[in-house]
């Protein structure tokens, strides 16, 4: 029962930001979590129409947001290539009515600086669930190193996370290109429970991006991860 409440609430108040014309919600990026989805991992501030700026060295077209008239995503359903709505190291393919945007890019002294960060990353892209009738984001981070290894990645990834536990990692590929997996949880505040989370690494020529799913519990979590696994299978190298 708590969890339909929590729910309703989020739902509704979701709704009225956008009616009072405040923009969309996002979850504060896996920092915390909140009533929206979890990333590295976590949930619920107004998101901006920019995109992180790149670190220095890297690919400067990371997080780019798309010219006037670029689609959000390619014909075929893909995101990460130039031209997208997030053009990233690598691109896969979107399950049907979730929305990619780039991420916000505030000031370094911002109190929102933080939730765009986790360890060495800086999230890229936010890929909204809400259309799609769930509460909750896929989410891409990227550090700007094409070294080390997915798994490396990972556990950088994942020790950045507060309240992280119980990480259990494998070696998989995300469509042709070597990866690593995690399977962990993070504890609810506003659920008073712990709720599962996944993500992935792959480490490419244009920086090492990690792939984050995260959601409301760990209902609302298996719900979303078709979606997840759909983005796995497809990726590739962006073009």
């Amino acid at each position: 029962m708590k969890r339909y409440v929590v729910r309703g609430t989020v739902a509704a108040a979701l709704v009225g930001a956008a009616l009072a014309g405040c923009g969309e919600q996002k979850e504060p990026a896996s920092r915390n979590a909140t009533a929206t989805a979890a990333s590295p991992s976590g949930g619920g501030t107004p998101s901006a129409s920019v995109s992180p700026s790149p670190s220095a060295g890297g690919s400067p077209t990371a997080g780019a947001s798309p010219a006037p008239g670029r689609n959000a995503a390619t014909k075929d359903g893909r995101v990460g290539a130039p031209g997208t709505a997030c053009a990233m190291p690598v691109s896969f393919e979107l399950a049907p009515d979730w929305k990619p945007k780039p991420a916000p890019r505030p000031a370094a002294d911002s109190p929102l600086a933080s939730w765009t960060k986790q360890g060495p990353f800086d999230l890229v892209c936010e890929i909204d669930a809400k259309p799609a009738g769930h509460l909750g984001y896929l989410r891409t981070w990227v550090q700007n190193t094409s070294t080390g290894t997915p798994r490396a990645a990972l556990e950088s990834f994942v020790g950045a996370q507060r309240n992280a536990s119980k990480a259990t990692y494998e070696e998989i590929e995300a469509g042709p290109l070597p990866a690593a997996e995690v399977v962990f949880e993070t504890y609810s505040k506003l659920l008073d429970e712990s709720k599962q989370e996944h993500a992935l690494a792959v480490v490419t020529p244009r920086g090492t991006l990690v792939l984050h799913l995260g959601g409301l519990d760990t209902e609302e979590h298996r719900e979303m991860l078709p979606a997840y696994e759909l983005a796995k299978g497809s990726m590739r190298l962006a073009s």
